[in-house]
């Protein structure tokens, strides 16, 4: 039915030339994504316990419930439900093992901690993610926020267990506790992790997406639908939009994405191919009334409503809801620059690059014989590079270049595949054999170690640009220079030389307003991938 639909829908608004273009995410915008097949871990010994969906019709005068979750999010759900129950009886029966061995949690078996153990924890566990929300859809699959209130839920937990066992004198074992909790928070972010993993390849692959409406000017709409396919893991898939006048263009003609109406049909396209998302992007068209009344109209469907708001790429804590007379403002914190979180990451940073060096030692012997046995020239490569404040200094790097290979670069310039400022080449003749393999998996990068130890880099940041680079900048790009390059950062995590020049500084740029703890901790987590997998590395 959905699919007769959309193809109804797009015969009314694209001519018999340009139907081919529709029709094939016609059965996509039926809800593909939303295939009763789709699994995750746990899930093939569920199946039996989840219904299938079921067809709604609008009756007459009325209006048709909204199915809030797709198939493939309920199972996903139950699924994350069944390992964190299972993670928490794990872990209580090893919390009962390690504190009363085998001999004496037979002997306790009907005692308190063996109740505890086998009974309570598991549904406590359960019910205390729910109530903190760590199984709303909006949450899973992305970002930390999952993982946040898991560890808010588990605190609580601890909290709940103390505070009981002091009201009620109950005889629950400390050393029991101390070893059942933590084992079984491990364990949840573990089992989390591993359907996350999983989720992200189904992703990849087209499946467990979100059908996705999108409402803008055609320009900004090519924009969003670039980045969103770049990204799957997201889980985002556009199949149609929304334009002024419903106008089309070529970018979005070229990347497939079907005009089907003008800003003012949002709502019944949304229903009509029962879309998941509705994302409204920042235009002078869509203003609050508007919004207001579109979130009205969807309440009917099961999409999401989601806005894009102007000020872009400012996430986290710099961002809060600041009412003022009745208006939910959005206060922006200032960017932090300096400071003592500042000092407390050039600590860490020098302190975790001496231990990688002590560490590392045996490998960096082994390349350094590895280079010199594969060609001439020296073990290590050295360049002048711009840090921060605009500083000039020697970044060091594994040589994988031949030694002339400044010199051959005259002659390559007219053939370079970077992104404008960058000189990059997929093929390029001047790597040797080692060096090839040095740069994909970045293992000539590690010298830089030794930049982190002195101070000039830091463990994550902008990419250090060269000097010619930065006589090019404009002001934007200059406030690169506002933190110390660091040996990865987010352009390594996301697609390291296949980036183009927007996409680039646009990361760097987001990682230079809204630097923290957390954010390097996720980056220095998402390089090991980024380097395993080789993506980008040319």
């Amino acid at each position: 039915m959905a699919t007769d639909d959309a193809r109804a829908l797009a015969a009314q608004h694209f001519p018999a030339q340009q139907r081919r273009v529709v029709d094939a995410p016609a059965g996509a915008l039926a809800g593909a994504a939303r295939t009763a097949g789709a699994t995750e871990p746990f899930l093939p010994l569920l199946r039996p316990l989840v219904p299938a969906p079921r067809r709604t019709t609008t009756p007459a005068g009325g209006r048709r419930p909204a199915a809030r979750r797709a198939p493939w999010q309920r199972e996903y759900t139950l699924g994350l439900v069944v390992s964190d129950a299972l993670a928490a009886l794990l872990a209580a029966l090893a919390g009962w093992v390690v504190r009363f061995g085998e001999a004496g949690a037979a002997a306790s078996i009907s005692g308190v901690s063996a109740a505890w153990a086998l009974l309570v924890l598991p549904p406590l566990w359960v019910v205390t993610m729910l109530l903190f929300r760590a199984y709303e859809p909006r949450f899973l699959g992305v970002g930390s926020e999952e993982f946040q209130r898991v560890l808010l839920a588990g605190t609580t937990v601890v909290a709940l267990v103390g505070t009981t066992s002091w009201a009620f004198a109950l005889d629950v074992a400390r050393g029991f506790v101390v070893v059942a909790l933590p084992v079984a928070g491990v364990l949840t972010v573990a089992g989390r992790l591993l359907a996350r993993r999983h989720l992200h390849r189904r992703r990849a692959a087209g499946s467990c997406v979100q059908s996705t409406v999108v409402a803008g000017h055609p320009g900004a709409v090519a924009s969003l639908v670039r980045q969103v396919r770049r990204d799957t893991d997201h889980g985002l898939r556009v199949d149609a939009a929304c334009t002024p006048g419903g106008r089309t263009s070529p970018e979005l003609e070229a990347l497939g994405v079907p005009v089907v109406g003008g800003l003012e049909d949002v709502a019944e396209v949304a229903r009509r191919t029962d879309a998941d998302v509705v994302a409204t992007l920042t235009c002078p068209e869509l203003d609050g009334p508007v919004l207001r009344r579109l979130g009205w109209e969807l309440e009917d469907t099961r999409a999401d409503l989601v806005v894009a708001p102007a000020l872009t790429d400012v996430v986290g804590p710099r961002v809060v809801i600041r009412p003022v007379s009745g208006l939910p403002l959005l206060h922006v914190e200032r960017p932090e620059l300096r400071g003592v979180r500042h000092l407390g990451k050039a600590a860490l940073d020098r302190g975790s690059a001496a231990l990688a060096l002590l560490l590392l030692s045996p490998l960096f012997l082994a390349l350094a014989v590895a280079i010199r046995v594969d060609s001439r020239g020296p073990v290590f490569f050295t360049q002048r590079r711009v840090g921060r404040d605009g500083r000039e200094f020697t970044m060091v790097k594994f040589r994988s270049m031949v030694v002339d290979a400044e010199q051959r670069l005259i002659d390559l310039r007219e053939r370079s595949e970077g992104n404008g400022l960058l000189f990059k080449m997929k093929r390029d003749p001047r790597i040797t054999r080692v060096g090839g393999l040095l740069r994909r998996y970045s293992l000539d990068e590690l010298p830089q170690l030794l930049n982190v130890l002195t101070g000039s880099m830091s463990l994550v940041g902008p990419r250090p640009p060269l000097p010619r680079e930065v006589a090019q900048y404009g002001h934007d790009l200059r406030r690169r220079l506002l933190v110390k390059p660091g040996l990865t950062g987010l352009w390594q995590v996301s697609g390291r030389s296949d980036l183009d020049l927007e996409e680039s500084t646009r990361l760097d740029l987001q990682y230079v307003e809204n630097w923290s703890p957390a954010f390097d901790a996720l980056i220095l987590a998402k390089t090991v991938k980024a380097v395993l997998g080789g993506r980008g590395a040319y």
